[in-house]
Parts: structure tokens; C-alpha cells; sequence
């Protein structure tokens, strides 16, 4: 009886197809991430690592503002 069960359950798995799901035939388009070209950022206002708050009007300068948003591999 157990050799039986154990062959059953065997040929049972070899028996479920194993499909994989087809891709879908239209490409949706992913939303986009950002500002677009052009946009100007919201204001924000964030402590800095010293606890004083930055603003975006206290980074303005002159020509404007260039923030970049690095994370290290090590976090």
C-alpha cells in the first residue's frame, strides 16, 4: 500500500504541467519617476546632519541649485 501511494504521488507530480505565464502582448508604459525636464522642484525643508534646517531656498544660490541624492553600497 505505501509503494503504491508513493508512486501515485510521484507520478502525480511529474504529471502537473509546469507552464510559465505568458508575457503580456502590450507593453504598458511605467509612470514616470521625477520632475520632467524644465519642472521646477517642490519646496521642501529638511535637517541637515548638523540639525540645522535646509531649505530650498536657503541652498539657492546665484545660479540656482543642484541637489544630488547618493546612497552609499554600505547602508
Amino acid at each position: 500500500m505505501k509503494t503504491g501511494a508513493v508512486i501515485l504521488l510521484v507520478a502525480g507530480f511529474f504529471a502537473v504541467p509546469c507552464r510559465q505565464e505568458n508575457a503580456p502582448t502590450t507593453q504598458t508604459v511605467p509612470p514616470a519617476v521625477g520632475l520632467e525636464i524644465g519642472e521646477k522642484a517642490p519646496a521642501f525643508a529638511l535637517l541637515d546632519q548638523f540639525g540645522h534646517k535646509q531649505s530650498s531656498e536657503t541652498l539657492k544660490g546665484s545660479k540656482g541649485t543642484v541637489l544630488l541624492f547618493f546612497r552609499s553600497a554600505d547602508w
